[in-house]
């Protein structure tokens, strides 16, 4: 899948790692795709409870190694 920014969230915990894609979601067009690396277990449930609130969409989710690997659109 194609992304237009990466973000390395790993060895970050609650609620950092949804912090940090917010943070980078406000800067992109609707759209846009993030993909985010996460090995907090709670990001599972996080990421996705966030973009279900905040509009935007989860378009896949994958295990990287330790990490939970979400591609995120901006809605």
């Amino acid at each position: 899948m194609d992304w237009d920014i990466e973000i390395d969230a790993q060895g970050l915990r609650c609620p950092l790692p949804v912090l940090r894609l917010r943070q980078r979601l406000a800067a992109l067009r609707p759209g846009q795709v993030v993909r985010l690396m996460a090995d907090d277990p709670m990001a599972e449930v996080d990421v996705p409870h966030f973009c279900a609130e905040c509009g935007h969409r989860v378009l896949g989710q994958e295990s990287e190694g330790r990490a939970f690997v979400f591609y995120v659109a901006k809605g």
